[in-house]
C-alpha cells in the first residue's frame, strides 16, 4: 500500500483542477474502493489520482479497475484521450487493469465476466443511445453499497442512486421492447 501524504489530499480534494472531480477523490478517501469500473477514461489524469487514492488502503493486488473507451477509435467529436498502449503503460502497476477499447454499449461483450463494483465513474457520454442501451448492463454490475458518478454535459459531477439506474434500466428496456 502506498502513503498518500497530507499535502497530496489536501490538495486533490480541494485544489485539485478540473474542479469537479475533487468529489470523487473525497469519496474515495473516505471509502476507498477494491473494484472500480470508469466508462470514460480521457486522459488518464482522474484514472491515475483515483487508483494513487485507493492505493492507500488496498494493496494493489486488491484493486480491480475496468475502463471501457475509444481509444483509438476516437471521433473528431470525441473529448482527447489516450490510446490503449500508453494506457497500460501507465494503469498496469497501479492495480490489475482490465481496458475494454469501444464505445459505452461495449460494455454488453464483458459484462458476464464482471461482478459487482464498489465505485462506477461515468464521464459525460458524447453519444446518448449508447449510454441508454449500457444502463442495463451498469444495473448488473452495481448493489445498493455501489457509489455511481456521472459527469453532466457541463461537466459537473454528482452521485447517482441505485434507484435512478434501475428506473433508467428499466426505461432502456421498455424502449427497445417497443
Amino acid at each position: 500500500m502506498a502513503r498518500l501524504g497530507m499535502f497530496r489530499s489536501l490538495w486533490l480534494t480541494r485544489l485539485s483542477q478540473p474542479a469537479g472531480e475533487r468529489i470523487i477523490y473525497r469519496h474515495a478517501l473516505k471509502s476507498p474502493p477494491r473494484r472500480i469500473l470508469e466508462l470514460g477514461l480521457g486522459t488518464l489524469n482522474r484514472t491515475e489520482r483515483l487508483l494513487d487514492i485507493a492505493r492507500t488502503a488496498v494493496a494493489v493486488a486488491d484493486i480491480t479497475y475496468v475502463g471501457v473507451d475509444p481509444f483509438e477509435g476516437r471521433g473528431p467529436g470525441d473529448p482527447p484521450g489516450v490510446s490503449l498502449k500508453d494506457a497500460h503503460r501507465r494503469l498496469h502497476d497501479r492495480a490489475k487493469v482490465q481496458l475494454v477499447p469501444g464505445g459505452l454499449d461495449s460494455l454488453s461483450r464483458v459484462c458476464n465476466r464482471l461482478t459487482t463494483f464498489d465505485l462506477v465513474v461515468i464521464a459525460a457520454p458524447t453519444d446518448e443511445r449508447q449510454m441508454s442501451r449500457c444502463w442495463f448492463f451498469l444495473q448488473r454490475l452495481t448493489s445498493p453499497q455501489t457509489t455511481i458518478f456521472t459527469e453532466s454535459a457541463s461537466h459537473t459531477w454528482s452521485v447517482m442512486t441505485k434507484a435512478s439506474l434501475d428506473a433508467l434500466a428499466s426505461q432502456s428496456v421498455l424502449q427497445r421492447a417497443g
